[in-house]
């Protein structure tokens, strides 16, 4: 072919100056390229095959009723449920870590031990037979309740005069059936806030029926000193508390297995029935309707003097105090309580202490030697004293001498003329 006719060639790269690249390229090449794809969606309605976050997370849990598990914890409740969300098993390792042990929360367990094991009570002590087959046959007849064909009163009201063992007696019952019971107090009765004493009632009830639950051990709820909390004494005011607590009160022995601490209520969320023992000096100082026969079954506890000889002789037994000599004391101060013949014990090791005291150092360095010694600096020996009848006596007569002064003396008439009898 002449070369005229022929078409003129360009290279198709061309040298750049002062490039990175060497050449550039003068051909360019757009292509178009239609792909026709075919997707198949399945859709589900349950959300079975959706990703979870792991098998055993609270997050994405649900309840029987298919709800989730989390908002339902919250809405039955204003909920301190810490328990829920931080346990190994329950939510991810990554949340509930390994490096202090399986829980979040360290000291779980140990705020959450409100019941009495009575571990303390070591030795033999009389339990009167009276006040035994009163508790036990309380406790026993709510425990078969469901099987009774009878109206059981669910409290049990232990009253009488002060400082005679109703509490005391009470204890070693439960610790002679092996009890683990959840225990208040008179003080628990009044708080600053509107409704939180009978919140915690119905708190420590239900607490009492897990230990049933989750330990299998018998539980029931105390409550020491009720009339000191609810009591109406002269002009003393009624307290939104004093009122709530009692409505609390009647409305457990009236159901005694549906008790709500706020929550919404569940069909599932069944209570034990759990006996609740109160005890007091004087319960005509309480709401009427509450102590009545259908709610509180109650027992007046005077010890005789056969109860009251076995209970110290008991007592002194360690001593070396024989039956006889304890009847010359029981007989020397009568008409007294039992916790009186306890202090009268423990008044004869005063002049043992002060000797004592005086061999650590004396008064001046007592507070040193008992707080701030060395753990390898022991401290001397104390040496109980020799109980004997006429050291008793003599302890015997000084509280009596110091009764007497406060009954007759009542120095508050003295300090405030125009105060009436």
């Amino acid at each position: 072919m002449h070369q005229s006719h022929m078409a003129k060639v360009l290279p198709l790269w061309i040298p750049v100056p002062n490039s990175k690249h060497a050449f550039r390229s003068q051909l360019s090449v757009r292509v178009r390229v239609r792909v026709r794809v075919r997707v198949r969606v399945r859709c589900s309605s349950d959300n079975n095959n959706k990703k979870r976050l792991s098998q055993q997370s609270s997050w994405e849990a649900k309840d029987a009723e298919g709800k989730d598990y989390l908002y339902r914890l919250g809405k039955e409740a204003d909920n301190m449920n810490i328990a829920v969300g931080q346990r190994a098993g329950v939510i991810d390792d990554l949340f509930a870590g390994n490096f202090l042990g399986k829980d979040s929360d360290i000291v779980f367990d140990y705020r959450q031990k409100a019941t009495r094991s009575f571990q303390y009570l070591q030795g033999y002590y009389y339990i009167a037979p009276l006040f035994m087959d009163k508790v036990v046959c309380h406790i026993a007849k709510n425990y078969l309740a469901h099987l009774l064909n009878v109206k059981v009163p669910l409290i049990l009201g232990i009253w009488g005069g002060k400082g005679q063992g109703k509490t005391f007696q009470t204890e070693l019952i439960f610790h002679a059936m092996g009890m683990e019971p959840v225990i208040m107090s008179a003080g628990e009765l009044e708080s600053e806030r509107a409704g939180e004493p009978g919140r915690l009632i119905r708190e420590r009830y239900r607490t009492a029926s897990q230990v049933v639950q989750n330990q299998g051990k018998m539980s029931c709820l105390m409550i020491n000193d009720i009339d000191a909390g609810l009591g109406r004494f002269g002009n003393t005011q009624m307290t939104v508390n004093n009122q709530i607590v009692v409505g609390t009160l009647m409305n457990l022995s009236d159901n005694p297995t549906r008790v709500s601490v706020g929550q919404d209520w569940r069909e599932s969320d069944i209570t034990n029935r759990i006996p609740i023992i109160v005890t007091g000096n004087d319960f005509s100082t309480i709401y009427a309707p509450l102590i009545r026969d259908g709610r509180m079954d109650k027992f007046y506890w005077q010890p005789n003097r056969e109860d009251i000889q076995n209970i110290v002789h008991r007592m002194y037994e360690k001593d070396g105090i024989s039956r006889d000599e304890v009847e010359r004391i029981v007989d020397t101060f009568p008409n007294q309580a039992l916790d009186f013949y306890g202090a009268l014990r423990s008044r004869t090791y005063d002049k043992s202490i002060l000797k004592w005291v005086d061999d650590i150092g004396g008064v001046e360095n007592f507070g040193t030697k008992i707080l701030k010694r060395r753990k390898d600096q022991n401290l001397p020996v104390f040496i109980p004293p020799e109980q004997t009848v006429d050291a008793l006596l003599e302890s015997g007569y000084s509280l009596i001498k110091e009764q007497e002064l406060v009954m007759e003396s009542k120095l508050s008439k003295e300090y405030m003329k125009n105060m009436e009898d």
